[in-house]
């Protein structure tokens, strides 16, 4: 009797247990975990979003650069599809009958994504009046960018559609949304993007759309995104890249009295229009393989030595450290001369002051200024002497990222004394180990943007702002404020003169100056030539600009690769924008047209 009074009271203990089990389960599955009622929900409605049109781009004269145009995504219902003429549409969309057939079978396993992207207005037109032929099918509208000039494409950037690394890390954007991909569209992406809508649909087991969810409460209108000004000026850019054409290399112009960029040009550039609509992953491909690299940002990305424009530096930092002054002569016998060492030089007068030796470009005067700077005996030692040269120079923000508003600028490089520790051991090195950087060489490399923001420096007697590319911004009052801080270099004020009327001797101190054939009868031209040594073939032709002399409203950088001397071409191309962007003409078509005949896309 006691035995089967036991197994009673075990069996009911078991039993109790097994219903506690169930009953703890039920309770965590219908009021803990949520995620089957979710899971239902979200099988019993149906999100469409909508796109807002992204913000227009105007240039600093309110000129429409960008603008949008409609696209439409054509979608699938599964479960209102019927038997329909599969011939006619395939015609009408222009793919094949396996393409519809794939499509038709993904649209069951997704049913949000388009079964074809973008189509184009002309392709809607004729599809919309027989769309009541092919029941399942429906389209909803977007907007794609539209490019009122084809200019400037670098610049501007372009939109591509979002990956999964962009969605897992900005949950704003899910599969189908388009986001800046480079430029302007990638640095304004979230001014520019607008906020999407969406329609909440109950739907049956079979997707069929009853109304509205919970009476439409879910519902969002979309909000279209904010308008840009930006910095350039759309004749001036247009007019650049007509010069440009024909060559490798990069603008960069500037407006020293606020680091607006005006121009910004790499060239080859391309079409932006090649980066729109359906063919944009097509052509993003064959812009990729062309050997002369048309998407390569030049005036952020490329690096080359400063050449002879940065002998302004040099003897800035002479003056500065007061190791020269404006009188100190030296002479130059077709170069720079000291023991094994020799840096060549072209012909002129000698001995030369410190203007003649910017007007000349001498190598052999900034050779004696650089070693003078070096072997400055108020410091220790070479290193103590080198470190406070490289603190001047990285003053004018050489050497690291302007902290511009694009997102893909390099640094360039300035090298350490540790850099030379390295290969010569430490006290292994002097002034004459490293003297080609007197004149720009050796191990120097900036980008064209910083050498345009170099010269707005001198054209400002030594300060700067922050280039940018926006000028205003829809429903904000003012842009970032970091591009509003006026920042000084280490030289004082006073040593800019003389370095200024060097320049501007450079250009109109007649037939022998370097600059000869940028000088304009009435605008005051103030500039330097340059030539970049290249490794891999002929040298690149550098000048740096500014005017007028006074007052500047214009400085710029040009650089044309494996184009020689300074003089030859790069400095006719400035000479050129300054006159076009100061007087909106051009008075020396003789030398428009040499520019525009000659080609040099080929040369290396």
């Amino acid at each position: 009797m006691d035995q089967h009074s036991d197994r009673k009271f075990i069996i009911g203990g078991i039993i109790l247990l097994i219903t506690l089990i169930i009953l703890v389960r039920l309770f965590f599955l219908q009021v803990i975990d949520t995620s089957s009622k979710l899971s239902a929900e979200n099988n019993s409605k149906r999100i469409d979003f909508e796109y807002p049109a992204r913000g227009l781009i105007y240039d600093r004269n309110h000129k429409l650069l960008v603008y949008n145009q409609p696209a439409y995504d054509l979608m699938i219902t599964p479960s209102d599809l019927k038997p329909f003429d599969t011939t006619e549409l395939c015609d009408i969309l222009k793919i094949s009958r396996e393409r519809m057939k794939e499509g038709i079978k993904n649209s069951y396993k997704k049913l949000r994504d388009p079964f074809i992207k973008q189509l184009s207005p002309e392709t809607y037109a004729v599809l919309q009046e027989r769309l009541f032929k092919f029941p399942g099918f429906y389209v909803k509208a977007r907007t794609l960018r539209k490019y009122e000039r084809e200019i400037a494409s670098h610049l501007l950037g372009y939109v591509g559609e979002v990956d999964e690394a962009i969605i897992q890390a900005d949950p704003n954007y899910s599969l189908g949304d388009y986001i800046g991909i480079s430029g302007l569209e990638k640095s304004y992406e979230k001014v520019l993007r607008g906020e999407k809508g969406q329609k909440v649909y109950l739907v049956d087991v079979h997707s069929k759309v009853m109304g509205p969810f919970q009476g439409g409460r879910f519902d969002k209108d979309a909000t279209v995104g904010r308008d840009i000004v930006c910095t350039i000026d759309a004749d001036l850019q247009e007019y650049g890249e007509k010069l440009m054409k024909n060559y490798k290399g990069s603008v960069v112009a500037l407006e020293p009295s606020t680091g607006e960029i005006l121009a910004f040009i790499s060239s080859p550039f391309y079409n932006p229009s090649l980066l729109i609509g359906r063919q944009r992953t097509q052509n993003y491909l064959l812009l990729q393989k062309d050997t002369l690299q048309p998407i390569f940002n030049r005036p952020l990305m490329a690096n080359y030595p400063p050449g002879s424009t940065f002998k302004t530096i040099n003897g800035l930092i002479g003056l500065q450290e007061k190791v020269i002054s404006t009188q100190s002569e030296f002479y130059c016998d077709l170069g720079y001369y000291s023991g094994r060492v020799r840096v060549g030089c072209h012909n002129h007068h000698s001995p030369l002051d410190f203007r003649e030796g910017i007007q000349n470009s001498c190598n052999a005067y900034f050779c004696n200024v650089f070693r003078r700077i070096i072997e400055d005996p108020k410091y220790g030692n070479v290193t103590e002497a080198f470190n406070n040269w490289r603190r001047h120079v990285v003053s004018f923000n050489l050497g690291s990222r302007l902290n511009s508003d694009f997102t893909n600028e390099l640094p360039g490089f300035i090298p350490q004394s540790s850099y030379y520790d390295k290969y010569y051991g430490k006290n292994g090195w002097k002034a004459l180990t490293i003297i080609s950087l007197a004149i720009g060489q050796g191990e120097i490399l900036v980008t064209p943007m910083q050498m345009a923001n170099m010269t707005s420096i001198i054209a400002n007697r030594g300060y700067y702002y922050i280039p940018h590319s926006v000028k205003e911004i829809q429903g904000q009052n003012n842009i970032d404020e970091r591009f509003k801080e006026k920042k000084y270099t280490t030289i004082d004020t006073a040593n800019f003169r003389p370095v200024i009327e060097g320049m501007y001797l450079a250009v109109n101190g007649g037939a022998g100056s370097t600059a000869y054939w940028a000088r304009l009868p009435k605008i005051a031209i103030c500039g330097k030539t340059g030539t970049a040594e290249n490794p891999h073939g002929e040298d690149h032709s550098i000048f740096i600009a500014f005017a007028p002399k006074d007052d500047p409203k214009i400085a710029l950088a040009v650089y044309v690769e494996n184009a020689g001397f300074g003089s030859s071409y790069a400095a006719p191309i400035a000479s050129l924008l300054i006159e076009k962007y100061l007087t909106d003409t051009i008075t020396r078509p003789w030398m428009e047209q040499r520019l525009l005949e000659t080609n040099l896309l080929y040369k290396n």
